[in-house]
């Protein structure tokens, strides 16, 4: 009645927990977002999927990369493979909440001591043993050691599902910007190649005036040399392509050698991304709620730490046969049992339990400085990119002012020339005016998709709560 007794209470007692009250660190967060949003209102119809957010940009061959990506990319294999090992782990501590079973057979020949206790006439020196049985052993969970490690696990298990989904954000973004900046090439590519057809007409021209009498050869010299700076310029185009060809190949899963991408220049829409409130991205970027978990676990972790000081109690019994015979051993007459409770309290361990405790805080005070960190560096980027498309969005328009005004002045200064009104140095100076406008307007405009693809990672992959 004793043990009985003492078991009921020990499971009555089985619900305390020395787990501090979780509170994580206050983070100041506005009413709205500083910079202003270059779009307007969506109607909630038109948001986009979370889980699609490239859809907004029309494009069918970023589409079909972003489906390959989730299929072959190693990176985010990778992230999955974290994310089961973490909820492995989870699993194994799960089985401490029950008993565990296992069954023992052993078998030996056994020489005693003439002169171990008690040896005697009567006791034989050399003997046999056999025996088999289930063995039972349930730790009782007094302190709530048991189940904060468990919880802990399981808050570990979902940071890294986060932290997953996290991965998979980075990775579509990553290829999103990587296809922007190639498209954006492209543009500069075809630009490139008109600028080319252009100057080359050009240095034509020069000749003909030059052979003529009509001009010195110093108008074919400066001619040719914007002839040839604008080739050198499409082989540098050539080869930043091929490096960002080269990046969305292994983002993928490709090799970079069978993986190619055909030139594009159909234009890509700018997304209409609704305006948002701060408080929504508290709950939708997968990063901060990966670290919101960690803290979680870092302060289940200090109730173990702290359960240590307080005695474990071990329920276990035995039940099997024992016997110094091989044969007809598995009898009821050598049946043999025991059951009962067993406790252990540590007296003095030198300081290890309270090092542990203040350990356990340690990481607890590092888990709650990395969350507020994730949160305010959540909400630089999403101010950065807002600045970003804004002020993109005015400087491209007035970069689109500046190439008509360029073109035109291009148009007066060759008619002027071919008028014999002034030297191939007007024409020179039009000419590296129009082309450093146009590359600075399709610039312009590509950073302005980049920096939209930058906002949507830092909302969370979408605006929907």
């Amino acid at each position: 009645m004793r043990v009985e007794l003492a078991i009921v209470t020990a499971l009555a007692l089985a619900g305390c927990s020395f787990a501090p009250k979780l509170e994580l660190p206050e983070v100041p967060v506005a009413e709205s977002y500083k910079e202003p949003a270059p779009w307007t209102q969506a109607a909630p119809a038109d948001r986009l999927p979370r889980d699609s957010w490239w859809l907004g940009y029309g494009d069918e061959e970023l589409n079909r990369l972003q489906a390959q990506l989730v299929q072959n990319s190693p990176d985010l294999q990778a992230a999955l493979a974290r994310y089961q090992q973490a909820k492995a782990f989870a699993d194994q501590l799960r089985s401490g909440l029950f008993p565990s079973f296992s069954l023992r057979a052993d078998g030996a020949r056994t020489r005693q001591s003439a002169t171990s206790p008690p040896a005697g006439q009567s006791s034989p020196r050399y003997y046999n043993s056999y025996g088999a049985g289930i063995e039972a052993t349930y730790e009782v969970d007094l302190w709530g050691r048991v189940r904060n490690e468990l919880n802990a696990g399981n808050l570990e298990a979902s940071a890294a599902a986060a932290d997953l989904e996290s991965a998979r954000l980075s990775l579509q973004a990553q290829l999103a910007d990587f296809y922007i900046a190639l498209y954006g090439l492209d543009r500069e590519a075809a630009l490139l190649a008109d600028t080319v057809a252009a100057y080359d007409r050009a240095v034509a021209l020069t000749k003909e005036r030059h052979q003529a009498g009509i001009v010195s050869g110093l108008d074919v010299a400066r001619a040719q040399t914007q002839l040839d700076t604008a080739r050198s310029q499409v082989s540098q185009n050539q080869a930043q392509r091929a490096t960002f060809e080269h990046a969305i190949a292994v983002l993928v899963g490709e090799s970079p050698s069978r993986f190619s991408l055909a030139p594009r220049s159909v234009p890509l829409q700018l997304p209409q991304i609704p305006a948002d409130v701060p408080t929504n991205l508290l709950q939708r970027r997968p990063d901060i709620a990966a670290a919101q978990r960690r803290t979680a676990a870092a302060n289940a972790s200090v109730g173990v730490a702290r359960a240590a000081y307080f005695p474990s109690i071990t329920l276990s019994g035995v039940y099997g046969f024992e016997s110094n015979r091989s044969t007809d051993w598995l009898t009821a007459r050598n049946a043999a049992w025991s059951v009962g409770p067993s406790i252990l309290l540590e007296l003095f361990d030198a300081g290890r339990r309270q090092a542990r405790v203040a350990q356990a805080r340690a990481v607890l005070d590092e888990a709650g400085a990395t969350y507020r960190a994730v949160v305010l560096g959540a909400f630089q980027e999403v101010e950065d990119n807002l600045a970003l498309l804004h002020h993109y969005g005015n400087a491209a328009a007035a970069e689109r002012s500046a190439v008509t005004s360029a073109e035109q002045s291009l148009d007066f200064a060759m008619n002027r020339y071919r008028e014999g009104a002034v030297s191939y140095l007007e024409v020179v100076q039009s000419q590296t005016t129009a082309l450093t406008t146009q590359r600075e307007a399709l610039d312009l405009e590509t950073r302005q998709l980049r920096a939209s693809v930058a906002l949507i990672r830092a909302l969370g992959g979408g605006w929907e709560g």
